[in-house]
């Protein structure tokens, strides 16, 4: 039986700012849709840890980093748009 890879994901956040909410929500919204009980997802504040978003290259938020499965893959934004956003992370209908 091959065993489904483990999603991933760290999101760059600034606090509690509307698009910074939004993104979390539409995170997790699409990870209980099309990774159930197959995904880990890290939320990075940029203001408590603003080096570290430094060392990673964040220059705007939100910003979702996909680690894990390679290949690595980066999306700014609030990932409303949930078509391209599973065309990107390689979840579209029937890669899951």
């Amino acid at each position: 039986m091959k065993l489904r890879a483990v999603f991933k994901f760290r999101l760059y956040i600034a606090a509690d700012t509307h698009n910074s909410a939004q993104a979390v929500g539409n995170l997790n919204a699409l990870c209980r849709a099309h990774l159930a009980d197959r995904h880990e997802i890290e939320i990075v504040d940029v203001f408590r840890e603003p080096q570290r978003a430094l060392a990673e290259g964040i220059r705007m938020t939100p910003t979702l980093i996909k680690l894990a499965p390679a290949p690595m893959k980066i999306i700014v934004g609030t990932l409303s748009q949930t078509q391209r956003v599973l065309e990107t992370l390689g979840l579209e209908t029937g890669a899951t």
